[in-house]
């Protein structure tokens, strides 16, 4: 008497084969979406350093050769990719009474607000303040001694 022995078939049911693609295609997607963030991410986090680095030579420059007097500018850097914007008006102290006489020989505080803006839309800038000390304009102060 002889037996038989019973083959299994061999391979993969086009049903466990149809799962397993739907698996990598979620696997793959959920990657690449991560990855796409995390590439703007790396974008932004980029153009914000170019942003810093621009500014801190900015305020930098700022006052060296040239008085630095009250008054806005306005500019780009790097062929239009970023465009900036300087406002300096002169400090007022908040604690001190606004009928305190002024010496014009005396160096003078100025708000300096320096902001750098880049992107189509331009939603994306970054903004800083800072004070700075100037001296007092030599030509006012001749004038006013008598």
């Amino acid at each position: 008497m002889r037996t038989y022995a019973l083959h299994r078939p061999r391979g993969f049911t086009l049903i466990e084969v149809i799962i397993a693609f739907v698996l990598l295609a979620l696997a793959l997607t959920l990657l690449l979406g991560s990855m796409s963030g995390a590439a703007r991410q790396i974008r932004h986090a980029d153009a914000a350093g170019r942003a810093t680095l621009h500014a801190q030579s900015m305020l930098t420059q700022l006052g060296v050769g040239v008085a630095l007097q009250p008054g806005r500018s306005d500019g780009e850097l790097e062929d239009g990719r970023y465009r900036w914007s300087l406002v300096v008006t002169p400090y007022v102290d908040p604690l001190k009474p606004a009928a305190a006489a002024l010496d014009s020989s005396a160096p003078r505080l100025l708000h300096v607000d320096l902001t750098i803006g880049w992107g189509d839309a331009g939603g994306e800038q970054l903004h800083w303040q800072s004070l700075r000390l100037a001296p007092a304009d030599i030509n006012q102060a001749a004038t006013a001694v008598p």
